[in-house]
């Protein structure tokens, strides 16, 4: 079904649609700087398209709120765990509801880790749930900085891997990204790339002027004309929007943000004793302490679940009441057998090889808990590694080795995100196995990727660590010179027969 929504007038004034189903297909990228309407131009897409398609909007700033009001979108506050997040979109998508994620009052890094646990939830929904969805994000360049910014590395890498996966692959999974920046030099070119329409307003910096007339194929000699647009004008040009560069001005909206731009207002008349009014201080002033307090360091998800997970001091231990039998104490043995079973539950489910380390890690600790296991819970860099270390598939017998030993020692120089496909290579090594395939190492690093797996395999090797060759066949072969291993030859391009059966299960 075509519909198309008014999304204003155009030069000569004609109406500018805007194609909703080729929107679905084709998504949509809207530059422009602080003042130059792009809010206002996302709300008057969302306001038209209500009535056609679910909506969901990332909000950092708490100013999309109001279309509950008339629409009704449901508003989810981002403060919450991820896993509640994740949980949350899953549903969302389940039930075909509009919502809108108010991330307003949260710091940048949680902002970026809420809006990546929200978008993953979307991204992961069952396949008989991938309906058509319109995902709006305002500042984009927040959540996919083409930089490293003040915030962890975790943090970035989470977002922006969400943000990709929304733009490169959510079209498969109904998944429509509408993305809106201040700054196109401060977004990542990958996510940027993926959009096919576009709408670009007012903006003065050179090196976004040049970049916004090579989206819209215009001469950079062209590009001044960016400087001169009034608020509310952009030029528009995509399939869903005008095969031509277009001058369009943005209709009105029906409701209002919260926020809006500040107009003067004049000064009240000034008291003739107004000096006595601001030098005279009030006696309760002084009854009044001085206190100062520096803003608290913004503490992530991972380590309040943490605490939570703790058991209580002994000193503040409930009394056990009668009818009621205190827990029993636990031996180091069970509790460690506790754990693990908790491990294996969590890397058994087929998706959770394709879900980030932080997401599982919540899991985790939530299932401990669930599970009534006392103590201090494992940090997510020894989570890391025991994940790691299963996902090698290694046994018993072979984990006591000398070799292995080596193995493990040889994985701490790689990153955390290698160290599952390094430990995976360095098992079929010293067990003698066939060399993993290509589809196989993409398993164990979460991407369905094969290019990305021999990406890995080069920059292992260019590390020193390993040794990659073929035999006389043809078939791959991986060397790690340290232990003095090597895994059999095994085919690159074989298909991974674990995985498509965890899939179909």
């Amino acid at each position: 079904m075509q519909v198309g929504i008014d999304m204003g007038s155009a030069s000569g004034g004609n109406p500018a649609t805007l194609d909703i189903e080729e929107l679905l297909a084709t998504r949509l990228l809207v530059q422009g700087n602080s003042g130059s309407g792009k809010s206002h131009l996302l709300r008057r897409l969302l306001e038209q398209s209500a009535p056609w398609v679910q909506q969901v909007i990332i909000d950092p700033e708490g100013d999309f709120v109001t279309l509950s009001d008339k629409f009704g979108h449901v508003v989810v506050d981002g403060e919450r765990t991820e896993a509640e997040l994740a949980g949350i979109a899953n549903r969302i998508r389940q039930h075909r509801v509009s919502c809108v994620l108010t991330l307003e009052g949260l710091e940048i890094e949680q902002q970026m880790r809420a809006a990546a646990a929200f978008l993953n939830g979307m991204f992961d929904a069952d396949r008989e749930f991938w309906y058509p969805v319109l995902v709006v994000v305002d500042e984009a360049q927040m959540f996919a900085p083409s930089v490293a910014g003040e915030v962890s590395d975790d943090a970035r890498k989470m977002s922006l891997g969400a943000m990709t996966n929304l733009m490169c692959r959510g079209r498969k999974r109904g998944l429509a990204g509408v993305i809106a920046t201040q700054r196109l030099a401060k977004l990542a070119k990958n996510v940027a790339a993926e959009a096919s329409n576009f709408l670009m307003g007012r903006t003065f910096l050179d090196i976004d002027m040049a970049r916004a007339a090579d989206l819209l194929g215009m001469d950079r000699r062209q590009a001044e004309m960016f400087r001169d647009l009034k608020r509310g004008n952009f030029v528009a040009l995509g399939p869903a929007l005008s095969r031509r560069p277009l001058p369009i001005q943005i209709g009105n909206v029906e409701t209002s943000a919260r926020s809006s731009s500040p107009k003067l207002m004049p000064l009240p008349d000034s008291p003739q004793d107004v000096e006595d009014l601001i030098f005279t201080p009030d006696p309760e002033e002084f009854q009044r302490p001085i206190v100062r307090r520096a803003a608290p360091a913004p503490r992530p998800t991972t380590d309040i679940l943490a605490e939570l997970s703790r058991s209580a001091p002994a000193a503040t231990a409930p009394q056990p009441t009668e009818g009621r039998a205190s827990q029993p104490e636990m031996s180091a043995e069970d509790r460690e057998e506790r754990v693990s079973a908790v491990l294996s539950e969590i890397l058994d489910d087929p998706g959770s090889g394709f879900r980030t380390d932080s997401v599982l890690y919540q899991e985790f600790l939530v299932r401990l808990r669930m599970r009534r296991v006392p103590g201090s819970p494992m940090s997510l860099p020894e989570f890391r590694r025991r994940v790691a270390v299963s996902r090698s598939g290694v046994d018993p017998e072979t984990a006591g080795t000398e070799a292995w030993a080596t193995a493990l020692s040889l994985s701490s120089g790689v990153t955390d995100d290698l160290q599952g496909v390094f430990l995976m290579l360095a098992k079929a090594a010293v067990c003698g196995e066939p060399c993993p395939s290509d589809a196989r190492i993409a398993r164990a690093y979460g991407t369905h990727s094969a290019r990305r797996a021999r990406r890995l395999l080069g920059y292992f090797e260019e590390q020193g660590t390993v040794v990659v060759h073929t035999d006389f066949s043809g078939k791959r072969i991986v060397a790690f010179p340290d232990i003095n291993c090597q895994t059999a030859p095994g085919d690159a391009n074989a298909p991974d027969v674990d995985g498509v059966q965890s899939a179909a299960e």
